[in-house]
């Protein structure tokens, strides 16, 4: 994905939609009100760190990504940190009340490596939360365009070839449960484009993957995402993505390691 301004505003709306659709809530996962430790991994601009640090005052919340794109006048209480979620994390066993995930499909390469980090560095009774926008374009009146839906394929497929499947509500759920949290709820929200909100989302997901992965042209890959961006600024275009929302806790009498 690139960094560079327009995709930072961009990412920014994209957690101004989110929210919305979790009706103004940064998370689902019952955290309580006072935990003591938050990691937010992927952070991107870290806009949902900075709304997790202001309004958790007391609470020490650490965002991490791979690029330092993040602003420098944050909140007391958050700092941010350069880190490759698919290595080994050199964070603390049982140090963590809540980890948080967000639009990372096409990022991770193994969900149960990741999900093996987040558990050994939650707290017993500590929650994880992964929040993704599936890709699939649907239409409850078949009003969905021709290059909407080429589009979605095109990336469904390339994630596909790259073994990083969209995460779909039952997957949400069957990696958590997986990866041994407990107490697993899932909810599914209609959401109008969310991934695609700005004119350089069609770009941003789609050049590189159809590029790199599928082997297009540069000249048919711009003409996917071009096409695609302009049927979604057509109002008479009716569609929407699945954003999924699962949550889990680390059981509570899970042996504290050493």
């Amino acid at each position: 994905m690139p960094t560079n301004e327009k995709e930072q505003d961009r990412l920014d709306m994209h957690h101004e939609i989110m929210l919305q659709l979790l009706e103004g809530k940064i998370h689902l996962a019952l955290i309580g009100d006072s935990p003591q430790r938050i990691l937010d991994i992927g952070t991107g601009t870290g806009i949902w760190a900075v709304d997790c640090a202001d309004t958790y005052s007391s609470t020490e919340v650490i965002g991490t990504d791979l690029s330092s794109i993040q602003p420098s006048w944050v909140p007391r209480n958050l700092k941010f940190e350069i880190d490759d979620m698919d290595q080994d994390w050199s964070y603390q066993n049982d140090s963590f009340d809540f980890i948080h995930i967000r639009n990372l499909s096409q990022s991770v390469q193994n969900w149960g490596k990741l999900l093996k980090e987040v558990y050994r560095c939650l707290k017993p009774g500590g929650y994880v939360e992964v929040a993704e926008v599936e890709f699939k374009i649907l239409s409850d009146d078949d009003t969905a365009g021709y290059w909407f839906s080429r589009f979605a394929d095109l990336l469904d497929e390339s994630c596909d070839k790259l073994q990083r499947p969209t995460v779909t509500a039952e997957m949400a759920r069957d990696i958590l449960e997986t990866a041994k949290f407990e107490d697993v709820k899932r909810m599914e929200k209609i959401g109008a484009m969310v991934l695609l909100t700005a004119d350089a989302g069609t770009e941003a997901y789609g050049l590189a993957m159809f590029t790199r992965v599928l082997g297009m042209s540069t000249e048919d890959s711009l003409e996917v995402c071009r096409k695609a961006s302009a049927e979604i600024k057509n109002k008479n275009h009716h569609v929407w993505q699945p954003f999924n929302v699962a949550y889990g806790r680390k059981p509570s009498n899970a042996p504290k390691r050493s």
